[in-house]
Parts: C-alpha cells; sequence; structure tokens
C-alpha cells in the first residue's frame, strides 16, 4: 500500500546522510520533498500542510543542530510526526462492564464490511472471546448469505432470522432495526460477549442510509461504531469519512484491502480529519488477514524500518511452543537437522501467512522489492513434495539418498533431478551451518564466534585458524599421555620405539581418561 510513499521518503533521507550540519536549505528540501511525496500519495492538503510545518519547525530547532547526526534526527521527526498523524497510540476495544459489547459496523456498499464482520470475529475469538455475527444488511442481494458464508468460514455463528433480497429485482423484506435488536437480545440469551452488527451501505451517501445507520446505532446503544473505509478510494475517504461522522457518529476506524496497490492516502487523511482513531487494519483476503493497528509500527513500515514486533506476535501466535521446544533441545543437543525437522519447520511457517508478507515487514525491505515480488509461493509448495516423496528413513538420514533415489524422488514430486540435487545441496549447507552455530563456531564468513564457546574469526576459516596442538599418535594410550605432558607445559616424553619396546605406562587416573578407557593400556 505505501510502496511509492515509502521509496519517496527513503530517497529523500538518503541526501541527509553524512552531513555534518544541516542548514535551512536542507530542511526546505527535505520538507518540499516530502511535501511532494505525500501530495502523490493522495493525502488530504490540510494534513499535508500541518504535518510539513510541524517537522520543518522541529528540524531548525535545537533538536537537530545540536545532534551528532542530524540526518537520522530528521528520520526520528518524521517518523515521531507520522505516529502523531496515525493516531500516536494503539486504541483498543472498549469492551462492556456487564453483558454483551455491541459493535455496529457502517461505511459504503463495497467497503468489505461483511467480510470484515468475519474476521473481526476470527481475530475476537482467538482473544478469548464469544462473538456472535448479526445479519442486520437485508437490502444488498445476498448479503445475509454471504455472511453466513463467511461466519462459516471463520468459525463465528451467524444471527440471521431474515432472508433478505435475494436479487436486484426484489424488495428487501424484513425490518433492520429489529434485526439487530433481536441480535443484541439473542447474545444475551445464549451467552455470547461480543455482538457485531453488520448493516447496509450504499453506493454513495445518501439520507435513507444514515437515517437507517442512526436507527439502528439507537435501538442497539453500541459500545463502538467501526466506520469501515476501502484504503484504495484515495481523496474520496475524507469527505466519506466525515459525513459518517456526522450522520452516525463512529468512534473508530477500520481500513480495509490495505494489502491493495493504491497510494495509501486514506490512511494518514482520516485520522487527522475526523479525529477518530484507526483501531484495525484488514490486510489480505483470508480470514486471518486482520491486525490490531499499531500508529507506531505503521510509521516504521512507511520509512522501512520494518515491523519486527507484528512479525514476532505473529510468530508467537502460530508457532507450536511443544515443537520449538523440540527443536531448541535437538540444537542444544547437536543432533542432526532432519529432513523431517525441515517438513515441521516449514508447516509452522506456513501457519504465520504468505512468505511475501513476512519479509517485507523485516527493516529494509524495499531494498529487495523486485525480488520479493519475484518470489514465486509455490516454489514452497515444490520442495515440500520433493520431501513428502522421500521416504522416511531417508528423510532421516539424507546420505543415503543416491543418484537412483534421486530420481525416484523427482517422479514422485513431479519435478526435475537436477531441483532435487539443489535442494539436497541447500539442504547439507543448511545442516553444516546449524551444527556449527550449535558448536558456537559461528556462521561461516561472519567474524567471532558465540561469546564464551568458541569460535575464531572468520567462522572458522582458513585464514587465521589456529594450529591444533595435540599428540597425533593413533596410540591411545601415548596420545593421552602426550597430551596429558602437553597440557601440563612439559615436553612428551618417548614412550616407545619404532622397534615396539615398551616404556613404563602411566597411572590410568593422572591422565584423567574417560570412563572404560584404561583398557585400551594393557593393565
Amino acid at each position: 500500500m505505501f510502496n511509492s510513499l515509502s521509496d519517496r521518503l527513503t530517497a529523500t533521507f538518503k541526501n541527509l546522510r553524512g552531513k555534518g550540519r544541516l542548514s535551512e536549505a536542507d530542511v526546505d528540501a527535505t520538507v518540499r520533498e516530502i511535501r511532494r511525496a505525500l501530495l502523490e500519495a493522495d493525502v488530504a492538503v490540510p494534513v499535508v500542510r500541518e504535518f510539513t510545518a510541524s517537522i520543518k519547525e522541529r528540524a531548525l530547532g535545537s533538536e537537530v543542530s545540536e545532534a551528532l547526526n542530524p540526518g537520522q534526527q530528521v528520520v526520528k521527526i518524521v517518523n515521531e510526526e507520522l505516529q502523531t498523524v496515525l493516531g500516536g497510540e494503539t486504541r483498543r476495544v472498549n469492551l462492556a462492564k456487564s453483558g454483551p459489547t455491541v459493535i455496529m459496523l457502517a461505511g459504503l456498499q463495497g467497503a468489505g464490511k461483511t467480510t470484515l464482520a468475519g474476521k473481526l470475529g476470527k481475530w475476537l475469538t482467538d482473544q478469548g472471546h464469544k462473538p456472535v455475527l448479526v445479519a442486520s444488511d437485508l437490502q444488498r442481494p445476498n448479503a445475509v448469505t454471504q455472511l453466513q458464508v463467511v461466519g462459516q468460514r471463520a468459525g463465528v455463528p451467524v444471527f440471521a432470522p431474515e432472508p433478505g433480497a435475494t436479487s436486484e429485482f426484489d424488495d428487501p423484506t424484513g425490518d433492520p432495526v429489529a434485526v439487530a435488536r433481536d441480535g443484541v437480545a439473542h447474545a444475551r440469551a445464549k451467552l455470547y460477549d461480543v455482538v457485531i452488527v453488520d448493516t447496509a451501505g450504499r453506493l454513495g451517501i445518501d439520507e435513507a442510509l444514515m437515517r437507517q445507520a442512526r436507527d439502528i446505532r439507537n435501538a442497539v446503544n453500541p459500545h463502538e461504531v467501526l466506520f469501515v473505509i476501502d484504503a484504495m478510494v484515495g481523496q474520496d475517504a475524507v469527505n466519506t469519512a466525515k459525513a459518517f461522522d456526522e450522520g452516525v457518529d463512529f468512534t473508530g476506524v477500520v481500513l480495509s484491502k490495505l494489502d491493495g496497490d493504491a497510494r495509501g492516502g486514506a490512511a494518514l487523511s482520516v485520522r487527522s480529519v475526523t479525529g477518530k482513531p484507526i483501531m484495525f487494519a484488514s490486510t489480505g483476503e483470508g480470514v486471518n488477514d486482520f491486525e490490531q493497528f499499531h500508529p507506531d509500527r505503521m510509521a516504521s513500515r512507511i520509512l522501512d524500518m520494518g515491523d519486527v514486533l507484528t512479525l514476532i506476535e505473529q510468530a508467537e501466535k502460530q508457532w507450536d511452543k511443544t515443537e520449538a521446544e523440540r527443536m531448541a533441545k535437538k540444537f542444544t543437543d547437536q543432533e542432526d537437522f532432519t529432513f523431517e525437522d525441515f517438513l515441521v519447520q516449514m508447516q509452522q511457517l506456513r501457519k504465520m501467512g504468505s512468505m511475501k508478507k513476512m519479509l517485507s515487514m523485516m527493516p529494509g525491505a524495499a531494498g529487495m522489492r523486485e525480488q520479493l515480488e519475484n518470489f514465486d509461493e509455490r516454489e514452497i509448495d515444490r520442495v515440500e513434495a520433493i520431501v513428502r516423496s522421500m521416504t522416511p528413513h531417508e528423510r532421516v538420514a539424507p546420505k543415503i539418498i543416491n543418484g537412483s533415489r534421486r530420481a525416484r524422488i523427482a517422479r514422485g514430486s513431479g519435478v526435475s533431478v537436477s531441483e532435487v540435487n539443489q535442494l539436497m545441496e541447500r539442504f547439507s549447507q543448511a545442516q553444516k551451518m546449524m551444527k556449527r552455530l550449535a558448536q558456537g563456531k559461528g556462521v561461516p564468513g561472519m567474524p567471532g564466534g558465540i561469546p564464551g564457546m568458541g569460535g575464531g574469526a572468520g567462522g572458522g576459516g582458513k585464514k587465521g585458524k589456529a594450529k591444533k596442538k595435540g599428540s597425533r599418535s593413533g596410540n591411545p594410550a601415548k596420545r593421552a599421555q602426550e597430551n596429558a605432558a602437553i597440557a601440563s607445559g612439559q615436553k612428551p616424553a618417548a614412550t616407545g620405539s619404532a622397534f615396539g619396546a615398551q616404556s613404563q605406562q602411566p597411572d590410568p587416573e593422572s591422565l584423567n581418561l574417560p570412563k572404560g578407557f584404561e583398557k585400551f593400556l594393557g593393565k
């Protein structure tokens, strides 16, 4: 959504790097580029004017002139101002102290209210609540059926006593206000703790829509009225938001279709124009593509600083803790990483959603946007097919996979032998890297190792590698004796001759040998 804006701002900040001091001309040029970037992103003009004026005032003040790195300080100022524009802090749902919490959805037709009702219900279920969806949109054809389908996908029950219109030629039957009121009563009787009321939308703003929305609001007395707005509508979002704010007095905003390729001006305009916080964002088509809106994290995404916190939260929510503990123990015990482990880890990653989406949350993702766009999600399916075509024994002992086995695996997974070979080679490298990490030797090519666990500079490369000191004798007793002498700082004494004449053997206890090793000493 914010790709264009992010690219423009990142390019602007590059011009500030390395400057020990910023002149007024530098600040003016930077603010001018920021203003141009925001206007191109369809941000409302009053918002742009206020935003850039605040940045300029702070950038010309002492907090930049006295900073050790003025360029970074300007980025920090822009980040803080973006957070302010987006709401400042995360706004949580106001839950009722007693009885069910009533959440009413309002917005234009096509904004995605019905789909979002299911996503919100699924999100609340994951938070430990027991929600129910109420089908009060009786005018749009098949809106009730759509809500029932969405509710089934999300695993959330739907209260729909009226079928509503089934085609554009049918007159709507039933009273939406009565359905909403009965839905709240039904939730109270069945002990649901959250009621989500889906209301009708229109292709344009009209008095009939607002009057119906006001009547529903007065009937159910909601704790939250969420205005659902399509994040791709651009400048028109401001006028729509104002009209709905005056008509139903909503308490929060939900941005739908935030995964689209529009310029994202709505997200930066609605909060400033209406003064109402953005509470949630819909980021995809799946029922799990829904998240709470965090202004600080969104500002970081826009400035290409990543959103690692959201990534961690998704991992904690989807990752199997038992499996994570098993892998951690296996890593600590320095056991081999097998294809069976690899398959489990892939399945855990896939639970988190799209790989593109996860990688885009990493800091500096804008620099590899082309690679992300060209990334084929089906590559993961091909890799999984290859692993599943292996026998259980081959997965835990990959070294037995010879040429004929690779040909069989390729036929079974529908790929070429060269693709199987590439996977085997990459997997072998991953095994070696994990073994080095477990031993504390660090990653090859990276300086240093894990503190306190050994590992030298260069990750164990040949250059700078310390020469191993110790006996090279093939006789275990002689080798142990010479190593003990080296450890004590003495020159190892000769313990035999080429003709087999043996000298007196040392006391096994003095050599600190492994248990059972004394049988090799010939005593």
